[in-house]
């Protein structure tokens, strides 16, 4: 044998040897489930956002029964603002469903008496026609019981399949389930749900009162909101969710747009691990990790240091002007090597909607009195200035002044409707604090700068000045 032939032979010999070690690293058990025989039977526990049920551990596959009731209620997008919402259990999105691979789910899918509409549930995690959904149509009044068999562990979306079914998907019937694999997920010390989805209204983002859905602006993918877990806020503030220093935090995150791709991230935390997509490929140390619409992701991470830490759709403008923004709450001991920077409480608010208008915006409606006006204000003030200026008009200490009893404030009404409309950087004092920020110039209509600041003179202890359009205008003509 030549010196050549046994070359070639041998790299074929090391190619064949090396090719069956990788494909045995890279196996894995695969498991018949629609073999797998169940053993006894249990009722699923189901939980409203932010909350899952409790993991499945090593349980045996079972006879799963889920009886979900679909409500069609009014709710609140955000401050002023009512929506029609249509649920899966009454929440948007709807209860969170765990089951493990192998279950054998009885589902029974209740429409309530005082429904105006027929609707039917297609789970993604269904191998079976229309996911569920041609074997689930439910008239109001009416229930339905279908079942099927757990066949692929992962994080599955369901929502409603009726048509039109982008109408019914963007009034909030969406939601996940689960389907551990054999022996249950790796344990964590805190797991959370939270899913995104972009609504569309007749209003404008912050118009007060009760907004019907938008079927144009839903084809045209022009979402006013986007939020998670059905509301403006649903996620900050006290309905924040929580953990402690040296935890670990698995959340399950799933987008049921119905258009709109989620750019999923948290502010000053990194992802350990994405099941990406929610199946079983696995990324490590991810920044962001992208949710389809109609699917859904779960990320993991320990929390080593304190603070308050902020989810968002780093789609930004989403986050802080259209409310795809929360907030996960950190208590512990601080660990200097790791984060030595001075945390601000509460800088990261939604900015709402208002700033975006363009100053050929339509005029707002003219306020018929004071109180009119106050109460249009107090709206605006909520989307425009809580960020920076917070809820009572308190600030934020060594950042942005106070508002509230504030002498800089009642000194000179006219210097103040002007920092509105232009903008101010530079050191001021204010209450014999210094503050060197800046504020930006605010696109809004004379009727809406005298407006908020009516409400601003005439709440927490200001000198009930009554801001007029006309001094609005006058200033502008001045400057």
């Amino acid at each position: 044998m030549n010196h050549r032939l046994s070359i070639k032979i041998l790299t074929l010999s090391v190619a064949l040897i090396f090719a069956s070690c990788t494909g045995s690293d890279n196996s894995k058990t695969s498991v018949d489930a629609a073999s797998i025989k169940v053993s006894g039977e249990m009722v699923a526990e189901l939980t409203a956002p932010p909350f899952v049920p409790a993991p499945v551990g090593n349980r045996s596959a079972k006879k799963l029964t889920v009886d979900m009731e679909i409500l069609e209620q009014v709710g609140e997008m955000t401050d002023g603002v009512k929506y029609v919402y249509w649920t899966f259990g009454g929440s948007v999105p709807g209860s969170f469903i765990r089951t493990r691979v192998g279950d054998e789910v009885e589902f029974t899918l209740k429409n309530h008496p005082d429904n105006k509409l027929p609707h039917n549930i297609d789970l993604h995690a269904v191998t079976g026609a229309g996911g569920g959904a041609a074997s689930s149509f439910v008239a109001p009044g009416h229930e339905v019981t279908f079942s099927f068999k757990t066949l692929n562990p992962g994080l599955y979306v369901y929502h409603c399949a009726t048509a039109p079914v982008g109408m019914h998907i963007a009034n909030g019937m969406y939601g996940l389930i689960l389907v551990e694999p054999e022996g249950g997920l790796p344990a964590v010390d805190r797991e959370y749900y939270v899913m995104q989805g972009d609504f569309y209204t007749k209003g404008e983002n912050g118009q007060p009162g009760l907004q019907p859905f938008d079927m144009q602006k839903a084809v045209d993918e022009d979402a006013d909101y986007v939020v998670f877990n059905g509301k403006v806020g649903a996620l900050t503030g006290d309905n924040a969710i929580t953990a402690k220093v040296g935890e670990t935090v698995r959340l399950f995150v799933g987008n049921g747009g119905p258009n709109l791709v989620s750019s999923f991230h948290i502010i000053g935390e990194i992802f350990d691990r994405v099941n990406i997509e929610g199946g079983d490929a696995i990324n490590e140390n991810v920044q962001t990790t992208l949710v389809p619409a109609g699917g859904a992701a779960m990320v993991e991470f320990k929390v080593d240091v304190p603070g308050t830490f902020i989810l968002v759709d780093h789609s930004i403008f989403r986050a802080f002007n259209k409310g795809a923004l929360g907030m996960l709450k950190v208590e512990g001991e601080e660990n200097k090597t790791l984060y030595s920077g001075k945390q601000i409480e509460g800088i990261y608010n939604p900015e709402g909607g208002s700033i975006q208008e363009t100053p050929d915006a339509p005029e707002a409606p003219v306020a018929s009195s004071l109180a009119e006006r106050i109460d249009i204000g107090k709206q605006i003030y909520s989307q425009t200035c809580f960020a920076c200026h917070q809820g009572e008009g308190q600030g934020i200490a060594g950042a942005f002044p106070p508002l509230a009893k504030s002498d800089y404030l009642n000194e000179d009404v006219n210097r103040a409707i002007d920092i509105v409309l232009h903008g101010k950087s530079g050191e001021i004092t204010v209450n014999g604090e210094k503050y060197n920020s800046m504020m930006t110039a605010q696109t809004l209509t004379n009727e809406e700068a005298a407006n908020v600041l009516t409400f601003i003179y005439n709440s927490w202890g200001n000198n009930k000045t009554e801001v007029t359009p006309a001094m609005v205008a006058a200033a502008k003509s001045s400057h």
